[in-house]
């Protein structure tokens, strides 16, 4: 008996940000690789291949999820109801509490979900990287993971206080670059690394200018977040005599290099200094709605910056993030010109949600859309969901009514991660039960 070594979805509807919508295909996937698209019935079926009859369901590229901190599942359900950001919030469990055990046992569940939600490239950063990467390798999906970077008090911080803390820049710094060092290109390539300092106010001036150097010399993207609040935008105003934008340019961070969470609280001068730069944007709709804000995405989008779509934690759902995306910005827009706005298009937000993640993150495998000798990075969805019905144009209804509940098969260079709605790589339960007897432990002592 052959070994099953590809793998030959018929019968399926595809919906790419770039090739559109076309129903009735058969996809082969072999060596990681889409390696034909043909009509149904039309596509030869090898010994080698095993078939999967998607029944008329819905295919979708993975989903690029451009900003996400793992282990902060820990706190989903609770913080949205206290504050904007556990860092920064009394009360919670907080990140330096987590040991390497703790993080990687987060990070599981987190990683887990992303993947049966459809995405099959992350970013993923927060202290102990390692065990994000190892959650990533484990799991089998694509990943760029950092270290969070930050020289301030994590203690302090979550009190209200800004200090300055030595130890904690060495040693975040340092577990940054020896996951550099020691993870990129792991996984069978699946695993990157990126350089994360946490906030500007929560680095240095000093700091953020040596991440730009050594951004620099190791060729690699920078990802922090940015006016994410007036907390932060006040924060450095004080201690610096500009805003947050102003300062990372200053510093030599603002450029097309540059991934951006967030950036709700801009200036109009800030907008324009961003899309001048080409700043990612990695835009988390809804996080940001949970505390009552709203990113002026549209206005970011026409200054030049590329916009790309997270979860950033609250939810692994990107396709609750892509539907509050245009909401988002609907109302922003309304409120300015007390019209009906129909901001963006279904269309638009989904490719935010994967060539322009593709398109604007270096150093993986993904393309964000479907195609012969693209890579097989995949994602079914439920044949019997009746939100999925009818299917006229297809961008409509995965945008408009579709859900990460939907998803029951996904494929990450070539390999079948998620069957039948389980993952095949862990058990399922066993990764929520362990995160849950961590949980309970840490929110014990909070």
């Amino acid at each position: 008996m052959k070994t099953k070594i590809a793998f030959q979805v018929r019968n399926a509807r595809i919906v790419c940000p770039v090739n559109g919508y076309h129903s009735g295909r058969d996809i082969e996937l072999r060596d990681g690789k889409v390696a034909a698209i043909h009509a149904t019935g039309t596509l030869p079926v090898p010994d080698d291949v095993e078939v999967i009859d998607a029944r008329g369901a819905i295919m979708l590229p993975g989903f690029v999820n451009t900003h996400n901190h793992s282990p902060l599942m820990i706190v989903r359900g609770m913080v949205e109801d206290i504050g904007f950001a556990p860092a920064y919030t009394p009360g919670v469990p907080q990140g330096h509490w987590l040991s390497d055990e703790e993080t990687l046992a987060l990070a599981r569940l987190g990683v887990m979900e992303m993947l049966m939600t459809g995405a099959t490239t992350i970013v993923d950063y927060y202290r102990c990287p390692a065990e994000l990467a190892r959650a990533a390798e484990e799991l089998g999906l694509r990943a760029m993971v950092g270290g969070r970077i930050m020289d301030a008090d994590t203690a302090a911080l979550a009190e209200g206080r800004f200090e300055h803390d030595p130890k904690m820049a060495d040693k975040t710094l340092g577990d940054a670059v020896d996951l550099l060092e020691t993870w990129e290109g792991r996984g069978n390539g699946r695993i990157s690394t990126i350089l994360a300092p946490h906030a500007p106010d929560t680095c240095s001036r000093d700091m953020l200018r040596h991440i730009a150097y050594l951004a620099a010399r190791a060729g690699k993207q920078v990802h922090t977040h940015l006016a994410q609040s007036r907390l932060e935008v006040a924060q450095v105003r004080a201690r610096e005599g500009l805003g947050p934008v102003e300062l990372l340019d200053d510093v030599g961070l603002l450029n097309a290099d540059l991934i951006a969470a967030h950036c709700i609280y801009l200036e109009d001068a800030d907008i324009a200094r961003m899309g001048k730069a080409g700043v990612v944007v990695a835009h988390a709709p809804i996080g940001n709605a949970a505390f009552g804000a709203a990113a002026p995405i549209v206005a970011l989008r026409d200054a030049g910056a590329a916009i790309t779509l997270c979860t950033d934690t609250k939810s692994a759902d990107m396709f609750e993030a892509m539907r509050n995306a245009l909401i988002a910005a609907r109302m922003r827009l309304a409120q300015v010109t007390g019209e009906m706005a129909l901001a963006l298009n279904a269309r638009e937000v989904f490719g935010w949600a994967t060539t322009a993640g593709a398109g604007a993150l270096r150093g993986h495998g993904a393309t964000g859309t479907i195609a012969v000798g693209g890579p097989a990075d995949l994602t079914i969805l439920d044949a019997d969901a009746p939100n999925l019905a009818p299917v006229l144009d297809g961008f409509g209804i995965v945008v408009h009514s579709g859900s990460g509940g939907n998803v029951r098969t996904v494929f990450c260079d070539g390999e079948c991660l998620v069957r039948d709605g389980r993952p095949t790589r862990v058990d399922p339960s066993e990764v929520i039960a362990t995160a849950q007897t961590v949980a309970e432990r840490l929110w014990a002592r909070a």
